[in-house]
């Protein structure tokens, strides 16, 4: 039996991320996925598809596709804004102070403390990053 599984694509855009995020929860009703996971599910594509609303400049597209497996959900999610490896930015000063801290850093600290297995590349003019939302945080 096929596992269940979401697609979508859009152009980068504050309506497109309510969008997804939309398509996102009624995936996870629909694949019964437990509330807690689906939570994270949702944190990490808003996290992921507002990157490329903020920074992505010149970005045509976000795509994203969660599927559920027994370890979890594994994601998938390209762009095709400019070459951003999150996996390779600095990690956020979370041991500071909200007063001292720079702003920036905490989404990418979140998707990285959730996920497991995160892999990135860049191939032809897309960066795609697919990791897993382990059913157990």
């Amino acid at each position: 039996m096929d596992q269940p599984r979401m697609t979508l694509r859009l152009p980068p855009g504050t309506e497109e991320v309510a969008r997804l995020l939309d398509e996102v929860e009624a995936f996870a009703e629909q694949a019964e996925i437990p509330t807690a996971l689906a939570m994270r599910l949702a944190l990490v594509a808003e996290e992921l598809a507002a990157n490329v609303v903020m920074h992505g400049t010149g970005a045509g597209f976000f795509a994203f596709t969660a599927e559920v497996t027994e370890a979890g959900v594994a994601i998938t999610f390209e762009d095709d804004g400019p070459e951003f490896d999150p996996l390779a930015a600095p990690a956020a000063h979370t041991q500071e102070g909200v007063e001292s801290r720079e702003v920036g850093g905490l989404g990418l600290h979140l998707l990285r403390k959730m996920t497991r297995g995160a892999a990135w590349e860049r191939a032809g003019g897309v960066n795609r990053l697919t990791c897993l939302l382990p059913r157990e945080s």
